[in-house]
């Protein structure tokens, strides 16, 4: 509760700085606007209802957990075959390297001509976006087993897949957890890029309208919501970590070993 209050504490330092710096300096609203003036396209009424804030929020909202939720199985299930079989991860891990190496942005309108406008397009470039570091960190986790550990079990007669239940995957899952978190940024990221440019509504696409009529307060707004959706995914899953990794110790949980 202490870390709470303390990281709440230093945002609104930001916020302070932040208003302070722009009153200070005079800086012009359309280069940088106050945090005021950010905030109030948010919450006041006749603004608000001019944005259509809940629309878009919810439209990137969707989009994020739908990718999330594709990209947290799919991951882990090809990250699971790379493990069982070599010959399978001979035959994928050159596919999975030739996906990831491909410019996102530049599918975007690919995925605008075959598909068209709305939420599968977005949704599928942010899976491509964050599939990538799911199946690194659930493989490299499955691989991090004690060798002398899995000879022991082998002379005991575990099968291959008891080796896996009961073993690689308990090990794994700080690693799971890791990508995992790093993968719901990612989608965030993914979405937005999406509806740059295959989307009507959105977060993103508001943010692309806002820059077209130079209207800062605003896109400082889209951009102050993304990040509040980033931290929100962000800290649901280091608190479902938590809870599932409670007898590992506090340094191990939360990031790669």
């Amino acid at each position: 509760m202490k870390l709470f209050l303390r990281r709440v504490g230093y945002f609104f330092l930001f916020l302070i700085f932040w208003q302070g710096t722009v009153m200070v300096l005079g800086i012009k609203e359309f280069i940088i606007p106050t945090p005021l003036k950010t905030l109030s396209h948010i919450f006041h009424p006749t603004l608000a209802a001019k944005y259509q804030w809940p629309l878009h929020v919810q439209a990137t909202l969707m989009e994020i957990m739908l990718s999330f939720l594709i990209t947290a199985v799919a991951g882990n299930l090809v990250a699971l075959l790379i493990s069982w079989s070599r010959a399978l991860k001979v035959l994928i891990t050159p596919i999975i390297v030739f996906f990831n190496s491909l410019p996102k942005i530049a599918l975007a309108p690919l995925f605008l001509l075959w598909f068209g406008y709305g939420l599968l397009p977005n949704t599928l470039i942010a899976v491509l976006v964050a599939f990538f570091p799911i199946v690194i960190n659930t493989s490299t986790g499955l691989e991090q087993v004690d060798e002398d550990l899995l000879n022991l079990v082998r002379y005991l007669g575990a099968t291959k897949g008891q080796i896996f239940v009961k073993i690689k995957i308990p090990n794994a899952l700080p690693y799971i957890f890791s990508g995992f978190k790093i993968s719901a940024t990612m989608c965030v990221v993914g979405s937005i890029v999406g509806e740059f440019i295959a989307s009507d509504k959105g977060l993103g696409y508001l943010l692309k309208d806002a820059q077209a009529f130079i209207d800062t307060p605003t896109m400082f707004a889209c951009l102050l919501l993304i990040s509040l959706l980033g931290i929100l995914f962000f800290g649901v899953l280091s608190i479902l970590e938590s809870r599932i990794l409670y007898w590992m110790p506090q340094s191990s949980v939360g990031g790669q070993r």
